[in-house]
């Protein structure tokens, strides 16, 4: 899956704040995503992500 940073996903589980909208900051074996919704930032792993892609937007 080619996913570059500044490209917004749209994953299967929402945050907490409520939205399901996530900014690509940082590419490789891990991911840093902020939400943005609430601005809160995590590290998520390659597969795990993946695994939760629902959409990608440019």
């Amino acid at each position: 899956m080619d996913i570059k940073v500044g490209q917004v996903l749209r994953l299967k589980k929402g945050h907490p704040c409520g939205s399901s909208l996530w900014e690509v900051l940082r590419t490789g074996i891990d991911f840093k995503l902020k939400c943005k919704g609430c601005g809160h930032l995590v590290m998520i792993s390659r597969v795990k992500l993946e695994k939760n892609i629902k959409e990608i937007k440019d």
